[in-house]
């Protein structure tokens, strides 16, 4: 099946006089009638369900489908993007680890990186992705077991070259963890060019509504952990009876062992009715997916020749320095969004943003609604202009995530706001 059709069929079937619609199992536990079957399922040696923070049907047929949707061969929901990131990297990573990463990537991510995972041992070395191989190469270390970067970053609108860096990545035997929040596979499947795991946020694009935080981790099953580097996946776990994730489950060793150990142990996990709304939304995602890039082309374009606006940043755009790569990597459109920067600085910045009508100001993007953020009288306003330059902030930066109303009515609404920037 074509992503259409993937997005509404997979994950669940339907059999003769069930539901049409995905139903929601709201229980907690799941009831056996032998020790047999239990012990079984404890054992890892049939598959099941007996609590729902391992797994339950609904949030089955949600991986089941986001799987297909990017090509892999399986997926782990859990409660957030932040939260499918850091069960990605324990799946991997241990104390005395060191990880290199995009040093573009979301303001979230690059914290959980660089400050918390130093309480677990884990040391990152940010990189700028358009350095040469041979200066990222320079990062790299004998104790280095990942690589990370966004498809399309937050909210710097890089693009990562997928290809590149997942050669680099697999010159040194580590694998390339991909967050592909922006673009979703209804633009871009990382998998296609190289990457070995993804992660989401499925709270922006995949629910697309607002309605729902959730994270999911997508295994492609086509890296070698039997390579000596990652002892974890190759001796006994002495937690299941001694069992040796690369030799029971094959190419599905990562994603099991981020289900059975990791999710185990730390328990951010999604919830049924939270795997029913995101299936809810994954459902129109291609349909959606076109009408944000639309828009956000048409406004970006329409910002970029007005008086008032410094200089527009979208990928989308052929003025822009990650064009080339966008048509690479994402020909089907550049998602929905933009970030442009004011001549009138801060001041201007929150004119605008007081000036907005049908646009909503939130601290979100990747909602059906158009949505704007101005930093630094906001998420930044504790910051003077010289501190906000040091974080690549500008003072009149804008953030615009376009959604799906009517072009003409989001650029008039922009329109009459730049009037009192």
């Amino acid at each position: 099946m074509q992503i259409e059709s993937k997005c509404i069929h997979e994950g669940y079937t339907p059999q003769s006089g069930e539901p049409c619609a995905l139903p929601i199992a709201q229980s907690t536990t799941f009831r056996y009638t032998s020790a047999e079957d239990v012990a079984a399922l404890f054992d890892l040696t049939k598959e099941g369900f007996f609590y729902t923070r391992l797994g339950n049907p609904t949030v089955d047929a949600l991986e089941k489908k986001i799987a297909s949707l990017e090509g892999g061969v399986g997926a782990l929901c859990t409660s957030s993007g932040q939260a499918a990131l850091f069960t990605a990297i324990a799946t991997i990573c241990k104390a005395g680890d060191h990880i290199v990463a995009s040093s573009s990537i979301y303001g979230g991510s690059f914290n959980l990186m660089g400050t918390s995972l130093k309480r677990f041992g884990i040391e990152v070395t940010f990189v700028d992705q358009t350095l040469p191989n041979e200066e990222l190469a320079k990062a790299f270390r004998p104790n280095t077991r990942l690589v990370m970067g966004e498809t399309l970053a937050n909210p710097a609108l890089t693009v990562l070259d997928i290809e590149r860096f997942a050669a680099l990545a697999h010159e040194h035997k580590v694998p390339l963890l991909v967050d592909n929040t922006f673009a979703t596979p209804a633009l871009c499947r990382p998998f296609d060019f190289g990457a070995d795991i993804i992660v989401h946020s499925t709270t922006k694009f995949m629910d697309g509504h607002a309605i729902q935080l959730g994270g999911v981790v997508v295994d492609s099953g086509n890296f070698d952990w039997t390579s000596g580097l990652f002892p974890e996946f190759t001796e006994p776990d002495p937690s299941y009876h001694g069992l040796v994730y690369s030799e029971a489950f094959g190419k599905m060793a990562f994603i099991v062992k981020a289900r059975v150990q990791v999710m185990r142990d730390y328990g951010c996990c999604q919830t049924a009715q939270g795997a029913f709304y995101t299936d809810l939304g994954l459902q129109t995602l291609p349909l959606r997916m076109e009408r944000h890039s639309a828009n956000a082309l048409a406004c970006a374009k329409f910002l970029e020749s007005h008086p008032k606006v410094e200089r527009v940043c979208y990928p989308g755009l052929a003025s822009n320095s990650e064009h080339a790569k966008a048509q690479k990597y994402l020909p089907k459109g550049c998602s929905g969004v933009i970030s442009f920067v004011l001549k009138g600085g801060r001041t201007a910045g929150a004119a605008f943003i007081d000036h907005v009508k049908l646009v909503t100001v939130e601290v979100h993007v990747a909602d059906i609604r158009t949505c704007t953020l101005h930093p630094a009288s906001s998420t930044h306003r504790q910051l003077s202009d010289a501190q906000l330059a040091d974080c690549g902030i500008e003072p009149g930066l804008i953030r615009l995530s376009v959604g799906l109303e009517h072009i003409d009515d989001i650029i008039a609404d922009l329109t009459q706001a730049l009037e009192h920037a």
